[in-house]
């Protein structure tokens, strides 16, 4: 069975982008959710094994759901332009930063080596 990905953001181009990328990869992907109720309703039907979230959806920041991720010990790779990265770093230490733009084979190598125990 693949490994689930949730995908959360609000940029059409880079949602769709993100997920052929991972179905492609042999991922099942769920999602993209554009909002944080969408997403949030996502991950209380089912759990992912990771989730990739943006920053800054349409409706508001993911920082409570990525909290909530990380303490149900789901990895998070937090994807954004966001120009607070070492604060949001700091905020989030057992997550993983991504800014965007970022190369699909940069996206694939992370999302490996997350998902990969030490």
């Amino acid at each position: 069975m693949a490994l689930r990905i949730l995908v959360a953001e609000d940029e059409f181009i880079t949602a769709f982008d993100l997920c052929d990328t991972f179905e492609e990869a042999g991922y099942e992907v769920e999602g993209p959710h554009a909002g944080i109720s969408s997403v949030m309703l996502a991950c209380q039907k089912e759990k992912p094994d990771l989730a990739l979230l943006d920053i800054e959806l349409a409706d508001g920041l993911t920082y409570e759901l990525a909290q909530k991720l990380l303490e149900e010990n789901v990895p998070v790779i937090l994807h954004s332009e966001h120009a607070d990265a070492q604060e949001i770093a700091a905020r989030f230490p057992g997550a993983t930063m991504l800014p965007k733009p970022c190369p699909p084979a940069l996206l694939l190598q992370t999302v490996q080596r997350v998902l990969t125990p030490a």
